[in-house]
């Protein structure tokens, strides 16, 4: 189709928006669906000397994607953001099928999963970083906002429909999560080599080498080491004592400054830091980053209460849970989809700024809400709560998106976009360190005594109550994370054996180890939902500040469809 016909721009907003969900719905999709794939591939998660894979099939997507979209945005700039976007379509699609063929089992089988969801992560990564850079050039900036609004509510909604297409997908077959890529991907593909055209302008230049090597290098060291800071080590409950950990968070500190001061030398910078001398710029990426730590902690944090306290409670079998958790999650995707597409319409007409922060005032007012619930809660009251949490965020994500990308010039869109993708896929990988640990943390200082206590009331052994007490907590995270209860096997056949039947039945039932962690859970809950309140609130502020916004985009007197002095900064009266 001709990119000056009139459809062309839905046609474009219509592709990216299919890319940017698969993309981001395979973020999450794994999330939910850990329990069917290592029973898929014969693999117990349990077991400490797996708890690594574990932890790189939740971050390996999401760290590659955050490694790499600024170089791919970059790279759209220069050899044509559609070039690269329907490459990443392809790669996407091929290394789905890739994925669903796993012939192993155990480690390698584990191992097969993880190479490939990193090559995957490429083909999402090459989406990411350019869609927004397609539609910001495809439409006039009358339209701009309501268009990425739909597009960013696609991308961040994925993460969302995810949850609940991983649980239903995990209840048939595990493959079926990979499956699910394969013909959309195919459909997808064919769409877009066949409709988008380059539209932008291009600008052709070197690839900074320096820059992209000591970028990948120093954030893939700096959030691998956050993450595996939450493994126990040396007999401390988490890993910050491991010098490895301590060599990642000071050696990735130390080459990603390294990185800042190589982009202030090269010619063409891979990651043009003089844009952070907009205000707009830097306080909408600011909120974008501390918006995704605080959204990728609500989602772990679901996950856990209800996988392992709620649904069990309730009756549940633990094999079902995942299912249940993705569809008891549904109003946090309603939520998120009723604000977004009319956010974006509405900032188009009133200036973004007041939307992005009142969608972050209300998710933080969402997190207050739900730490005044108790563990046990009432379901209408959680449904209320979550969805005005995706309303929030639905709030914020078209007009956070529109902020940013409208603050740049027209050539550095691609840049932009990758940046701004950057920043949110970064703040998921964060959001594992961060809230796992202060999880962990809160269990710290009261599981230890509940377990004790609740074991030998069962008639447990005292030494074998200790010893299972003594164990580093993040042990009993990971079951209530993946949905297991973890007594059968820790107690072990030999001590269950010298129990009552009832004692025994009872200790390996459903309602025992729900019951037993939902006190010490709900301690750490109240201190991972502080933290959120806090990220949420300062993310909301950074948002307010005017800035000076390019004549031609929204919220900007220039000229009709913002196509003239598109380089020329006007104050931003909104």
């Amino acid at each position: 189709m001709d990119t000056g016909h009139p459809r062309y721009k839905w046609v474009a907003l219509s592709n990216t928006t299919l890319g940017m969900l698969i993309a981001t719905i395979n973020s999450s999709i794994v999330l939910i669906s850990l329990p069917a794939i290592f029973n898929g591939i014969r693999l117990d998660p349990l077991q400490p000397s797996n708890v690594s894979y574990l932890l790189w099939m939740l971050m390996g997507y999401m760290l590659v994607t955050a490694v790499l979209v600024v170089a791919l945005g970059r790279l759209g700039d220069i050899w044509g953001r559609v070039r690269i976007y329907n490459a990443g379509f392809l790669v996407f699609t091929v290394v789905s099928v890739i994925l669903s063929l796993d012939p192993l089992h155990g480690a390698g089988g584990a191992l097969w999963l993880i190479g490939w969801r990193v090559a995957q992560a490429v083909g999402g990564a090459m989406l990411m970083a350019n869609a927004a850079a397609i539609i910001t050039d495809a439409f006039p900036a009358r339209q701009r906002g309501m268009a990425l609004g739909v597009n960013m509510v696609a991308a961040i909604a994925g993460s969302f429909i995810g949850l609940v297409l991983g649980g239903l997908l995990a209840e048939w077959n595990w493959r079926s999560i990979f499956w699910v890529n394969v013909p959309i991907g195919l459909i997808g593909t064919l769409w877009a080599y066949r409709s988008l055209r380059e539209t932008g302008v291009r600008r052709p230049g070197r690839i900074d080498w320096w820059g992209n090597i000591s970028f990948a290098v120093g954030l893939t060291a700096l959030l691998a080491a956050i993450t595996y800071g939450i493994q126990p080590y040396g007999g401390h409950t988490m890993g910050w004592t491991n010098p490895w950990v301590v060599a990642g968070l000071i050696g990735g500190s130390i080459v990603l400054a390294l990185f800042c001061l190589i982009e202030t030398r090269v010619a063409e910078p891979m990651f043009p830091l003089r844009l952070f001398r907009d205000v707009v710029f830097a306080g909408g990426n600011a909120a974008t980053l501390l918006g995704s730590i605080a959204r990728g902690g609500l989602q772990f944090m679901l996950i856990i209460w209800l996988q392992g306290i709620w649904l069990p409670l309730h009756g549940y079998e633990y094999a079902d849970t995942p299912l249940w958790a993705g569809i008891y999650l549904v109003p946090l995707t309603i939520g998120f989809l009723a604000a977004g597409p009319v956010s974006g319409h509405l900032s188009d007409r009133y200036g973004a700024r007041l939307f992005a922060a009142g969608g972050l005032v209300v998710m933080a007012l969402s997190f207050a809400g739900l730490l005044l619930l108790p563990t046990d809660f009432g379901y209408p009251w959680f449904a209320a709560l979550v969805f005005l949490n995706g309303l929030g965020g639905g709030l914020f994500a078209a007009p956070n998106t529109s902020l940013v990308m409208s603050s740049v010039p027209a050539a550095d869109r691609g840049a932009a976009s990758g940046m701004r993708a950057t920043f949110q896929n970064a703040g998921m990988v964060l959001s594992i360190g961060v809230f796992f640990s202060l999880m962990v943390a809160g269990l710290a200082g009261s599981l230890p005594h509940t377990l004790d206590a609740g074991l030998t009331a069962q008639g447990v052994p005292p030494a074998d109550a200790h010893a299972i007490a003594a164990l580093p907590p993040v042990g009993t995270l990971f079951a209530a994370f993946l949905g297991y209860n973890p007594v059968q096997q820790l107690l072990g056949p030999h001590v269950l054996s010298q129990l009552p039947a009832a004692n025994a039945q009872t200790l390996t039932g459903r309602q025992f180890f729900p019951h037993l962690i939902s006190g010490p859970f709900h301690d750490g809950l109240v201190v991972v939902f502080s933290l959120a309140i806090a990220m949420s609130l300062v993310a909301a502020a950074a948002s307010l500040p005017r800035g000076r916004r390019r004549a031609g985009t929204p919220g900007t007197p220039g000229t009709p469809g913002g196509t003239s002095n598109a380089g020329t900064p006007t104050e931003d009266p909104k």
